[in-house]
């Protein structure tokens, strides 16, 4: 049952391509993709009465957004726009020039964009992290800002009589306390049927989890499933509800799907069992957080429910026989000095090095496997914690020292190899032992080492005429932003989505065309400050 119904964003039949709380890497899908025919300039619509509170450009990978904020206590937020209505448009431009900032986060007060339900707010597009054109919509408890299902208020728009489908199960033995099908690896095993007849063997403690999507009638994409249920002998053991997620804990995805088997197979399978670590909210399990301890030598009857968001459901069971036999327990072949406590702070240390990992940012103890690769002729060692991706629930500090003297070390900053290079920060201290930069660090499998930046951003002319067009680029630590004047008047230049590019139309700014020469300075500069200028004039 929806919790308000609120009108649709768009003026045809809703067509979904992604769906709420589907698992990605480091986070959940925030919202409902909403198809918008693989094109851009469709018109996007409030779903509802209230006010625009916020409007952002370029922050995150919402590219152009507009939050809407509803007097039901829900804020509904419209993202990768290619641009605003007309009326929003005047208010953002007039705050921008004022602050003399392209990108930002743009405030307003209750008074200033009132909204009412089905008005024109924006034309959808492609901006920010968008693959594809599409509206992303994403509905949050105003308070709270709890992530939210979008189609527990417009589900009524949406047309769905599919039920979720079960493709397989994974069994995962606990390490030293159980095994499945004679085995303590992991295992996964096709459905079928709905009714699996194949007959499981277990003994001790074992944890299950699935694979399954949802699917709609309109298009051939695979979605998220709303609701799973284990029942064991006819009780449950787990239940998920994915809605109402804290934005705070959506790296706790990686807990509960399997992390490990997605990078290698692309595929999601999700755990039916709560490790310590894991605090989502929309996690239920028993006592034994969903671990099922085969005791006994007779059968175990195994069902699965899945719902949809429209209470389709589908079922699929198994049966596990429990037989008695021997548990190998591995020995423990791990340096208690690189242990990692899930609930307690974590102070972890190498020459040149200092980790430090707050309390509650692993599903579980660990144990760091740390390679230090010693760089003498280098700024500083490089460092490895995992061999493998481990990414944490969040950003933690991670502090290296300067090995050789620098000439100014306010250009120092901590760099991350993990598929592209990354700018983690760079604050910089000075002790007895030497210079310390600190960061932040969240993948454990990355190398973090420290680089040095004095060369400011490039920045290259593409055309100048009715519109200026400029390309940005900084192969150090990243153009962090800009700003342009023409005749000493600042301008708006807007990002050219997907390119290094950012324009200006003269015909959108306070310049008069008058024929005459204008003079151009736009200035960039990146993460250490590093700032370049480029002049030029132009007729216009």
């Amino acid at each position: 049952m929806a919790i308000i119904s609120y009108g649709s964003p768009v003026h045809y039949e809703i067509a979904l391509a992604g769906n709420f709380g589907e698992p990605r890497p480091n986070h959940f899908h925030g919202g409902s993709d909403v198809k918008t025919g693989g094109v851009e300039g469709k018109p996007i619509f409030s779903i509802g009465d209230g006010y625009v509170s916020n409007v952002t450009i370029g922050i995150g990978g919402y590219g152009n957004a507009v939050y809407v904020h509803h007097p039901e206590g829900y804020t509904s937020v419209y993202c990768h726009l290619k641009k605003f209505s007309p009326q929003i448009t005047a208010m953002v431009n007039k705050i921008r020039y004022e602050r003399k900032r392209a990108r930002g986060d743009f405030k307003f007060r209750p008074t200033d964009i009132p909204i009412a339900r089905g008005q024109l707010i924006a034309v959808s597009g492609n901006t920010g992290s968008s693959q594809a054109p599409h509206l992303h919509l994403e509905i949050h408890e105003t308070r709270t800002w709890k992530m939210m299902d979008p189609l527990e208020f417009i589900g009524g728009h949406v047309t769905d009589g599919l039920k979720p489908m079960g493709h397989a199960f994974m069994a995962y033995p606990v390490p030293g306390e159980g095994v499945f099908m004679g085995s303590s690896a992991k295992t996964n095993y096709n459905f079928t049927s709905h009714n699996l007849t194949r007959k499981f063997v277990a003994w001790g403690k074992v944890g299950f989890g699935i694979w399954a999507n949802d699917y709609m009638e309109i298009t051939y994409n695979r979605y998220g499933v709303r609701k799973t249920e284990l029942l064991v002998d006819g009780k449950p053991v787990f239940r998920s509800d994915v809605n109402g997620i804290p934005p705070a804990m959506n790296m706790m995805v990686n807990s509960w799907g399997d992390y490990e088997h997605f990078l290698r197979y692309n595929v999601w399978y999700m755990k039916s069992f709560v490790l310590p670590g894991n605090k989502l909210p929309i996690l239920w399990a028993d006592g034994n957080r969903g671990i099922v301890n085969f005791t006994e030598e007779r059968d175990y009857r195994f069902t699965y429910r899945l719902m949809d968001f429209k209470g389709n459901v589908s079922e699929y069971t198994f049966t596990v026989t429990g037989k008695k036999v021997p548990i190998r327990i591995p020995a423990s072949r791990h340096s208690p000095l690189r242990y990692i406590s899930y609930s307690k702070c974590n102070n972890f240390q190498l020459p040149g090095m200092s980790l430090f990992i707050p309390s509650g940012q692993v599903e579980d103890d660990i144990y760091l496997s740390p390679v230090i690769k010693h760089q003498p002729g280098k700024l500083s060692d490089a460092y490895r914690m995992m061999s493998g991706s481990y990414p944490l629930f969040s950003y933690c500090k991670i502090t290296l020292r300067l090995n050789k003297p620098v000439a100014n070390p306010q250009k120092l900053y901590v760099v991350s190899h993990w598929g592209s290079d990354r700018y983690m920060g760079g604050q910089v201290t000075s002790t007895k032992q030497g210079i310390w930069v600190t960061g932040k660090a969240r993948e454990m499998g990355a190398t973090y080492e420290l680089a040095y930046d004095d060369q400011p951003p490039l920045i290259h002319p593409v055309s100048i005429g009715n519109e200026l067009t400029v390309g940005l680029s900084d192969s150090g630590s990243g153009v962090d932003d800009y700003e342009a004047y023409v005749d000493g008047q600042f301008v708006l230049f807007e990002e050219v989505p997907k390119s290094p590019w950012v324009r200006c139309r003269l015909a959108d700014t306070p310049i008069h065309k008058t024929g005459k020469t204008h003079r151009l300075v736009f200035k960039a500069w990146d993460s250490r400050r590093n700032t370049r200028t480029y002049t030029t004039t132009f007729k216009y």
